[in-house]
């Protein structure tokens, strides 16, 4: 199956880019999937000027929402038909299994198709008088949104950040990571075939350096949204600062998952091997701190040891594989510094912490499933995200306790609760500092449901009906009701 050619889709046309060169290298054997020019500061002040002039354009900013809903309908019935091809072409980009970038397009699909229901179903509003007008409550678009994606799920991020900014009458420029730059090419091709106005959306491949920081800081900017690390979240919020721009940044975790002793063991093990390991442990809802409670810990971690020890660490293309390689060499090495400075710090390696062996392995960027034990939850395994298949356990005493250890971390971003006891769970689930909460499940996901977290995992929601009005200005609008002029002016205006 062919791959993107690697030219950039700049406001709806496909033209080489004139920045640094970008590689694409599959991830299980290191091979080149493509290389590619990214965009220059040029090319994104082309995309920025010829987005601002489509958005104002009546032909697209005069359409009423049902007739922008037609617009992501066909987008999702473009993914849907190309199913199978992002599926490869994501796979190739990142590592994941085929299963997984599969579930990843089918949601995409379904990004477009909820936003455009919303679209289809979304009021305005006639606000409750106080005074002698009417008062109404009106939502424009913004005007030209950025959306920066990262490369652990790309056409997932894509389209939670680009069907609801296009929904809300916005245009879009899209600025992948350089590590996954070709899924958002496919995106570019399906919406362009979709019948998205020329203009309107550009999807720019390039270094964080150069076009990030341009659409951070141009002017014409009205928004921007971000899925990234916490430290260039922090950076990109100053700057938007600056500008008195509103962002949503979904960053960093350190989630905690948490096993009472009357949760159901085999559901429990099952919900923290997926939380952990799925995705190679790529993910910002990673359940990478465990507390168990202490009846059950000993009994509870050598089962987990065990189970995890039975994964399937494979090819991506292998049905069988439950394990795929890192994104990059480069990212192993830094998984890999993670593990080696806990050990220094005293944790016991219970399994993993290393490469496994194999010729099928040795050119791929590989990396076991590893647990970690021995460590106080002040370790710095326990406060920075590895953003591996690095798991911390840890035991703990009764509720008070497990809450203060989950919560005592700068992130915020996901909890699960195992336990029989929804009275439990409800308690202990309010009390966990986090915009998600999952009981006797783990990374389970509803477009419907908004998503997004606290302290240093980020600002604002995405997802949701409110995912689309985050993309747009409400505005205020009185129409007077007497027909008598404004008392205060008198006899002014009759003499």
């Amino acid at each position: 199956m062919d791959l993107p050619d690697g030219r950039l889709f700049l406001a709806g046309e496909w033209r080489a880019g004139a920045g640094a060169e970008i590689t694409s290298v599959f991830p299980a054997d290191g091979t080149v999937n493509c290389t590619l020019k990214g965009a220059s500061a040029a090319d994104g002040e082309e995309a920025i000027a010829r987005a601002k002039a489509a958005q104002a354009d009546p032909a697209w900013l005069d359409l009423k929402p049902h007739e922008r809903a037609r617009l992501l309908y066909r987008i999702a019935d473009g993914i849907e038909a190309n199913a199978a091809r992002i599926s490869h072409i994501q796979s190739r980009d990142t590592g994941k299994t085929l299963r997984e970038t599969a579930a990843l397009a089918a949601s995409a699909a379904g990004t477009f198709r909820y936003f455009g229901a919303v679209l289809e179903t979304m009021d305005e509003e006639v606000t409750t008088r106080r005074g002698p007008a009417m008062t109404l409550s009106v939502y424009e678009p913004m005007g030209v949104v950025a959306a920066i994606t990262p490369w652990n799920s790309p056409i997932a991020s894509d389209a939670q950040k680009v069907a609801p900014a296009l929904a809300a009458g916005n245009a879009v420029i899209l600025k992948p990571a350089s590590w996954s730059p070709l899924t958002a090419l496919e995106l570019a091709r399906i919406v362009d075939e979709a019948g998205c106005p020329k203009g309107l959306f550009s999807v720019l491949p390039g270094s964080g350096r150069e076009i990030g920081n341009l659409l951070v800081e141009h002017p014409d900017i009205a928004r921007v949204s971000f899925t990234g690390g916490t430290e260039t979240g922090r950076a990109l919020a100053v700057k938007a600062a600056q500008k008195l721009m509103p962002v949503s940044l979904e960053l960093g975790g350190k989630s905690p998952t948490i096993v009472f002793a009357d949760a159901y063991m085999e559901q429990a093990l099952a919900g923290v091997l997926f939380g952990i390991f799925s995705s190679t442990g790529q993910s910002c809802i990673a359940g990478s701190r465990l507390f168990v409670e202490r009846s059950i810990y000993d009994d509870f971690v050598a089962r987990l040891v065990a189970a995890t020890e039975r994964l399937v660490v494979g090819h991506p293309f292998d049905a069988a594989t439950q394990v795929a390689p890192l994104i990059h060499a480069d990212h192993r090495e830094e998984v890999a510094a993670h593990v080696a400075r806990a050990l220094e710090d005293g944790a016991e390696l219970l399994t993993g912490g290393r490469a496994p062996d194999g010729d099928a392995f040795a050119a791929g960027s590989y990396y076991l499933p590893t647990i970690l034990a021995g460590l106080p939850n002040t370790a710095r395994l326990c406060r920075e995200e590895v953003f591996g298949p690095v798991l911390a356990v840890l035991p703990f005493e009764d509720e008070a306790d497990v809450i203060a250890q989950s919560n005592d971390n700068e992130y915020g971003l996901a909890c699960g609760l195992w336990t029989r006891d929804f009275p439990r769970a409800w308690r202990v689930g309010r009390a966990i500092q986090a915009g998600t909460i999952w009981h006797n499940t783990y990374k389970q996901f509803s477009v419907s449901a908004p998503f997004g977290g606290d302290g240093a995992s980020g600002i604002g929601r995405e997802k949701g009906r409110q995912g689309l009005r985050a993309y747009m200005r409400q505005k205020s609008f009185y129409t007077d009701l007497t027909g008598a002029p404004v008392p205060w002016a008198g006899d002014a205006v009759t003499a």
